[in-house]
């Protein structure tokens, strides 16, 4: 794959799936009952980039070609595990795509100010 390609939904289920294939047999199968497990695995990778920005910082990820590739290397796994959860349970790229854009358009219409004025005001003693 060139540097150039933009991933679409389907396919990054579609190369989840022929991972997963892959190592059928080998790896649990992708099967309602693991999502959780998929789930607890994409925690893990999370950690490992909040683990890199906060040794690192931003400056490193911005700066340092090796730490650039190591923090998008470990956002492609939490990636990787997010398509397995969605394998996981049958959702399909246009079901996520018609429910991603739907929480979009929901944000956009929302007063996040207004919603959350409470905590963005400074406490009075």
């Amino acid at each position: 794959m060139d540097g150039q390609k933009d991933l679409r939904i389907s396919d990054l289920l579609r190369m989840q799936a022929e991972l997963q294939e892959k190592y059928k047999g080998i790896w649990e199968p992708v099967e309602p009952g693991r999502a959780r497990l998929q789930l607890l695995w994409l925690v893990e990778e999370l950690g490992e980039v909040v683990s890199i920005v906060k040794k690192r910082k931003v400056e490193g990820i911005m700066e340092d070609p090796e730490v650039r590739a190591r923090f998008l290397e470990e956002m492609g796994d939490v990636l990787m595990y997010f398509t397995d959860v969605l394998l996981c349970l049958d959702v399909t790229a246009e079901e996520f795509s018609a429910a991603y854009e739907a929480k979009h358009l929901r944000n956009m219409g929302r007063d996040f100010v207004g919603e959350h004025r409470q905590y963005l005001q400074e406490e009075k003693e």
